[in-house]
């Protein structure tokens, strides 16, 4: 008899641990989600404030329509991706796109200066920051989230529920990753 209460108080042990694993991942898959909702937005701020530095550059630089036209190609492309992947992608197309039209403004004089112009630029600045933020904090999420699912013995509570891991959200930055060049002359 003491062996049947005995492996009955392992059973509830084991259940009760597989239900609180069960509910750390639950909140863990949660809280990616959320910081997703973060993300996204972010960059639909971006997105809304785009169209707007487009046509104040436009005023200053007519000439530059093959420019306006990828970043407005690639900015319909990012709001549209599904998923992380697909979103990570767009976003560096995006990137890349806003990189050539703030290079043509520096064409411009008279549009660094104007009012306008560098409000938007400080705006997208701080969203950028904004973004920056949210995407760690997804990553974060997400790898607390992969560790818990990788980890043994969550590993089988994961596997039997059907938790998947989440893929990280990571934008290129070339500019970031370039060694920088050092000249005393």
């Amino acid at each position: 008899m003491t062996a049947l209460w005995i492996l009955l108080a392992i059973i509830l042990v084991i259940a009760f641990y597989a239900v609180g694993i069960y509910n750390r991942l639950v909140k863990l898959r949660t809280t990616v989600s959320e910081a997703w909702s973060g993300i996204d937005v972010q960059l639909k701020k971006r997105y809304d404030l785009i169209p707007n530095l487009i046509e104040t550059v436009k005023a200053y630089a007519t000439h530059e329509k093959e420019t306006f036209e990828s970043v407005t190609k690639a900015r319909a492309a990012a709001q549209s991706a599904h998923g992380v992947e697909d979103q990570q992608a767009a976003e560096n197309k995006l990137s890349k796109a806003m990189m050539n039209l703030f290079a043509v403004a520096e064409q411009y004089p008279e549009l660094k200066s104007n009012t306008n112009f560098l409000q938007m630029q400080q705006d997208l600045s701080a969203i950028e920051q904004d973004i920056e933020r949210s995407r760690r904090y997804y990553n974060g999420s997400v790898r607390d989230q992969n560790i818990l699912i990788d980890s043994f013995p969550s590993n089988f509570v994961a596997s039997s529920f059907g938790f998947h891991k989440s893929p990280f959200f990571e934008l290129e930055n070339e500019g970031e990753r370039a060694v920088p060049k050092v000249s005393f002359k």
